[in-house]
């Protein structure tokens, strides 16, 4: 999720950052560090941003940006897929925070992998690849829960590291 060129930067961000600046805590973080690693470190702010929600235009930003196609989307959220494509349609749909809280977590999967792996390419193929270290599943298999995520998560972090099994 975190793009080089800081045009690309501000229209991948514009939609986090007016979402974030909505909250007291938001407000103080300066517009220039409103980037996804940045907000989704800041475990306070994103419990916050939870508990009211994630708009739809947030949720789509985050959505093109990410490796994941509508059906994983919707596999990922335990909702229907004509549910999510109708949610879709209205501009002004706020996700329930069980939702909001998977979107977020889905959100920093991609935003570690991203940065990780160098490309966003390269975070596709891996998380579509066995892994030897996730017993020979796709890490991609392991993200419809949270305890897979964090499976996934610490993967990432061993790869980061150097520490390949």
């Amino acid at each position: 999720m975190e793009i080089a060129t800081s045009q690309q930067s501000v229209l991948i961000h514009s939609q986090l950052k007016s979402f974030i600046k909505s909250f007291p805590r938001g407000k103080s973080i300066k517009s220039k560090d409103v980037t996804y690693s940045r907000v989704l470190k800041d475990k306070l702010l994103v419990s916050r941003a939870v508990c009211s929600g994630v708009t739809n235009p947030l949720f789509n930003e985050i959505k093109t940006n990410s490796p994941f196609d509508d059906n994983q989307w919707s596999v990922f959220l335990d909702l229907n897929i004509r549910t999510l494509q109708r949610y879709k349609k209205d501009k002004n749909h706020v996700f329930k925070p069980i939702h909001s809280e998977k979107i977020f977590e889905l959100a920093e999967v991609v935003s570690v992998g991203n940065t990780v792996l160098d490309e966003p390419d390269h975070f596709k193929i891996w998380l579509n690849l066995p892994s030897v270290a996730l017993g020979n599943e796709k890490p991609i298999d392991l993200l419809s829960n949270s305890y897979g995520k964090d499976l996934v998560l610490a993967e990432l972090s061993s790869i980061e590291h150097g520490i390949f099994v």
